[in-house]
């Protein structure tokens, strides 16, 4: 799957992702047109669906929209990983340039969690880029001087620590500035979800140190912040969509309130979503749906991935095959690790096309 997506990214030509429509939406593929500052201003200026305050972001930092741009691969990764036993396993459209066909314009939890993880995917590839030295707008948050204390002591700042609050405030920018526009609900969804991803990334933010003096004494500690890994920014994303809260659009259309009063009023951490979400038993474009005829099914599980759920009650396929795998791993001193190939023969269950529809593709993540 990540080498459809790369084959999507770099090797579409611009000029197919200026003509398709369904492009409209796709701020993600930045990285794809934006290849050098002396052609900036004119790719930014031929993007479709840039605002002004976008294209104007665009044409002066180029090399952000690079880094947004190889953000995206990351991100759209990560997606992929949370929900690979689910239904929906945020599998992109081929030929499709707004990534997840017609989900994007839904108001499902789907389709907030896309909003939410891509809005943290770039806060995490900006801060990083920042702190590696690849931009010239930024560089370690310059707020760290000095000396501090915490519960083992004092210590000094030293190092270089994440500016996390640049990434912050460049995505919240960039990102929101279409969505500023419009006063619509789904616009005020999309916010409070873009604000929910970038406040994932900054959960994580963690103090790491390092002791100085004779034989470890720690007589000096000196530290930095330095942002989790992404994947904990993705799980924790995750737990929100199974928590999300729908709600309803206020009478004055200046916010939203619960649609159910049993629950509780959405935080800022919280994501939130209006429409209910299909089955993605069957491929359906309008959804956002790739179905899952050809998908991969545990036979024992009782859970999302199991044939009966994950198959829609239309039944399984059963192929026996052989691979070849490392078994009898042993390690020998000093210092490496040997292992046999070894020969295995499996059982791979597939979920059967609806009936009537012949499947001809394969989708499986």
């Amino acid at each position: 799957m990540n080498t459809l997506l790369l084959d999507i990214w770099f090797l579409v030509p611009t000029t197919l992702l200026f003509l398709t429509p369904e492009a409209a939406n796709s701020w993600w593929y930045m990285g794809a047109v934006v290849t050098s500052s002396s052609s900036s201003r004119v790719m930014c200026n031929n993007i479709p669906g840039l605002v002004t305050r976008q294209r104007q972001l665009c044409q002066r930092y180029p090399e952000i929209m690079q880094v947004i741009g190889l953000g995206a691969v990351e991100w759209t990764t990560e997606c992929q990983h949370q929900f690979r036993h689910h239904r929906w396993n945020c599998n992109i459209m081929e030929r499709d340039q707004s990534l997840f066909g017609k989900l994007i314009l839904r108001s499902s939890r789907e389709s907030a969690f896309v909003h939410a993880i891509s809005s943290a995917g770039i806060v995490f590839a900006i801060t990083r880029a920042c702190s590696q030295g690849e931009l010239k707008s930024c560089s370690c948050d310059p707020t760290k001087k000095g000396s501090s204390k915490d519960s083992k002591g004092g210590f000094d700042w030293d190092g270089c620590s994440d500016n996390i609050d640049y990434g912050i405030r460049f995505a919240r920018t960039f990102v929101d500035a279409k969505e500023r526009k419009g006063k619509d609900a789904r616009a005020l969804m999309n916010l409070h979800n873009n604000k929910a991803g970038r406040k994932a990334v900054k959960r994580f933010m963690k103090q790491e140190c390092k002791c100085h003096g004779v034989s470890g004494s720690c007589t000096v500690r000196t530290c930095w912040m330095a942002m989790g890994d992404f994947r904990k920014s993705g799980d924790y994303l995750r737990r929100k969509y199974n928590g999300a809260i729908q709600v309803v659009m206020n009478q004055d259309g200046t916010g939203f309130t619960v649609a159910n009063t049993r629950f509780k009023k959405p935080t800022n951490n919280d994501l939130v979503y209006f429409e209910n979400s299909p089955d993605y038993c069957v491929r359906d474009r309008d959804v956002g749906s790739l179905g899952t005829a050809g998908r991969i099914c545990n036979q024992t599980s009782r859970g999302m991935d199991s044939c009966e759920v994950m198959c829609c009650g239309r039944g399984y396929d059963t192929a026996r095959i052989t691979k070849m795998s490392k078994c009898e791993c042993k390690f020998h001193w000093c210092c490496s690790v040997r292992c046999k190939d070894c020969i295995e023969t499996v059982d791979i269950h597939t979920c059967k096309a609806p009936k009537g529809v012949i499947w001809k593709e394969n989708y499986m993540s």
